[in-house]
This record gives structure tokens, sequence and C-alpha cells, in this order.
């Protein structure tokens, strides 16, 4: 199973402020300890909102709105991991380094979780469409 571990954003974080040296540290060895242990697939850490944008869609409109937006609301960053269950999603969410805040555990969705509303050519086309997409991202 994979699952999305979403970091919030935080006052500092939408305002730029880089986390303590320690900190960053810390990020890095929990980053490699996912890496080694195989679970880690992605992780990834976002600008501040102030440069992003939002577009609402309602009745085939779609409005932009400029940033920033309120913290409480974003996400400051995520890793992807695949692990076997919830709750051993849970335990490694659990050995990130941070003193405050919150992380939000997310699983997503399957190929298998569509059931019958996936066709096999809609299936197909999903495995043209990720084989392409890890050949681009190989080094």
């Amino acid at each position: 199973m994979r699952f999305m571990l979403q970091v919030r954003a935080s006052r500092d974080s939408e305002a730029g402020v880089m986390p303590p040296q320690q900190l960053i540290e810390a990020m890095f060895k929990f980053n490699e300890e996912m890496a080694n242990a195989g679970v880690m697939l992605a992780a990834e850490g976002l600008q501040a909102s102030a440069g992003g944008a939002r577009i609402a869609y309602s009745g085939g409109e779609r409005t932009v709105s400029d940033g920033p937006f309120a913290a409480d609301e974003l996400i400051a960053g995520f890793w992807i991991i695949k692990v076997a269950s919830r709750d051993e999603a849970i335990e490694w969410a659990k050995r990130a380094p941070f003193e405050g805040g919150v992380v939000e555990i997310r699983r997503i969705f399957e190929m298998e979780d569509f059931g019958s509303a996936l066709t096999p050519q809609m299936q197909q086309a999903e495995n043209r469409m990720r084989a392409r997409l890890a050949a681009k991202n190989m080094p």
C-alpha cells in the first residue's frame, strides 16, 4: 500500500523561514532511514504559497487565485511511502523528527481500487503512461 504523509504548513514555513540546521540534518537522516528500509518512494518540501496559485472549478468556469493562502489549509512537504499497512505508515510518521506541527497520513488509490470502472483499455493506457514516466525519471 502506498501512503502520502503530508507535513502541514506553519506560519514560519509560509513566511519562507528555513528550519533550524539541526532539524534539517535530522530530516536528512530520517529520509535516509526510510530510503534504506526501502519504503520511501518520494519526498519533497514545498515553497511558500505566496508564489503559488489555486484554480477553482465551477460549472465550466475556472477561477485563478494567487497565493498566499492561510497556512492551516496547506502542506509544506510530503513523503510517499510504500508499506504493508496503515499501522506501519503511522509508525514511520511517528519517527519524523518534529517537535511541533502535524503530519496527515492518506492512502493513495491503487488501480485495483477502481474495480470495474477501470476498463482493460484504461489499465493498458495507465501502464504505458507509468512506464513512460519511469523511463523519463531514470538517471
